[in-house]
């Protein structure tokens, strides 16, 4: 990125990302850690994991036999690369787990910090 568009991005206020718009990691703050010799090394701070109970459910989907996360991701959310969002949603750290039981009922959510319509039925 240019340094003209860094500063007009800042001017915004908006702060640009390493990490692309679909990552986990795109809200993710960094830090830089000095090292005794003086060598600035940036890192990314950690990322806590919603809890499930705090997403706005908008729908389910039962597991059936050969389904893939990234599949029930591009179906629900419109890019299989946000496979974690449905892990998030479901409490669950590794994402073969998620489908590996058919009949598992999978929570379709909202992303972190965005409400849902409560009893909108």
């Amino acid at each position: 990125m240019s340094n003209v568009a860094q500063a007009l991005l800042q001017f915004a206020g908006v702060q640009p990302s390493l990490f692309a718009s679909n990552s986990r990691y795109q809200a993710t703050p960094t830090a830089t850690y000095t090292t005794g010799g003086g060598l600035q090394v940036a890192y990314l701070l950690r990322r806590f994991v919603p809890q499930p109970a705090q997403l706005a459910e908008v729908a389910q989907y039962t597991v059936t036999q050969g389904d893939r996360l990234d599949i029930c991701a591009a179906r629900y959310l419109g890019d299989p690369t946000l496979f974690w969002r449905l892990c998030d949603a479901n409490g669950v750290l590794r994402p073969w787990q998620a489908t590996a039981t058919v009949g598992t009922v999978l929570r379709i959510c909202l992303p972190q910090g965005i409400a849902g319509v409560q009893n909108a039925g």
